[in-house]
């Protein structure tokens, strides 16, 4: 008997001191991660220059969603940014007036907040800034500021909700307050809660092993270092294609990134790190739309910005831990939006008669 207890007591040794190597292995794992990464706050961030009120969050949902502000009437900014399939069109680049087919993949609004920037080459500095390009590219929903104020002063409900979002101005109706309006929106427009969310608030075992090895991986081999911060990625611009230049069909030649902004050579093909929050759900990816497969994705960065042939395990368990970046999809009722009046400007036709 007493032969048996020790053995069993041996048996438990071991099995404390597996457990408390893994522990200390994932303590390891979480103080590393902690100094690339933060989670997503669960309460809405401020806005520099622009206080994100309730009524100016509720006018700028109407405005999000309502196509009068595009020349057809048929293009709202969640055609491109479908609330409904993780704040991008899931197109290889998006379709806008006269079927016309954009340039670039559209990125998506969710988290847009937390970038450093708008657009792929970074040319809108704020979410304001950026809800004014869209509207007036003629690739896009091709209207004007003069057209945008005229159709929003025809309509009696948004002349009373930019009053009371924008008090104690002479003229609230205006194009700047449409900005204002739906950036306050896209701010609230957040995915919190995350299993990554949750493993860097300290539950480790929300993550399983084959997720915290690709996590380490992610960190490792360089990855993080141009993903990283809250929204792992969209922080910052670099070369796509610092070891080896993808293939046109990925990089287009005719796309020279911050160039067309810069006018800076040292920045062609330069374009900021995309955020990989919610990227299970925004295929396809990069600014062509080109690659549908996230592991091929993930292969492709290997290659393009580490010098590095990853192996099938490796890129099988980045992408697993790259699915643990969704979050909690915010709750958005679609909104009544105002009836149309005798003074409204009537839509264009995209199409030839």
């Amino acid at each position: 008997m007493f032969g048996k207890a020790t053995g069993l007591c041996a048996v438990f040794a071991a099995t404390m001191l597996a457990a408390g190597s893994v522990a200390l292995a994932d303590d390891a794992l979480l103080n590393e991660a902690k100094e690339y990464f933060k989670p997503i706050p669960s309460v809405v961030p401020a806005v520099k220059d622009n206080a994100v009120t309730h009524e100016k969050v509720e006018l700028g949902k109407m405005l999000f969603f309502d196509p009068r502000l595009s020349s057809s009437g048929l293009i709202s900014c969640n055609t491109c940014h479908n609330l409904g399939m993780g704040g991008d069109d899931n197109l290889e680049t998006s379709i806008g007036h006269g079927w016309q087919k954009g340039p670039r993949n559209a990125p998506t609004v969710l988290n847009a907040v937390f970038n450093i920037a708008q657009f792929w080459d970074g040319r809108a500095e704020d979410l304001k800034a950026q809800a004014k390009g869209p509207v007036q590219a003629g690739v896009e929903m091709a209207s004007t500021p003069k057209r945008v104020e005229t159709t929003l002063k025809s309509l009696p409900e948004y002349v009373e909700r930019f009053t009371r979002a924008f008090p104690g101005e002479a003229d609230p109706v205006n194009f700047d307050n449409m900005a204002k309006a739906i950036e306050a929106f896209e701010a609230t427009l957040i995915t919190p809660a995350s299993r990554f969310d949750q493993f860097l608030e300290g539950n480790v075992a929300v993550l399983n092993d084959e997720e915290k090895e690709g996590l380490q991986l992610f960190m490792s081999k360089g990855c993080a270092s141009c993903h990283n911060g809250v929204n792992v990625g969209g922080d910052g611009y670099y070369p796509f294609g610092v070891v080896e230049k993808p293939g046109a069909d990925i990089l287009p030649a005719n796309d020279k990134g911050r160039f067309a902004v810069t006018q800076t050579a040292d920045e062609e093909y330069v374009f900021r790190a995309g955020p990989l929050r919610n990227i299970a759900l925004t295929a396809p990816y990069f600014h062509s739309g080109m690659v549908w497969d996230l592991e091929q994705a993930v292969a492709i960065m290997g290659t393009a910005q580490l010098g590095e042939d990853l192996s099938p395990e490796e890129t099988k368990a980045i992408t697993a831990f790259l699915k643990t970046l969704t979050g909690e999809m915010p709750t958005v009722t679609y909104p009544v939006l105002p009836v149309e009046t005798a003074d409204t400007p009537r839509p264009e036709a995209m199409i030839a008669k």
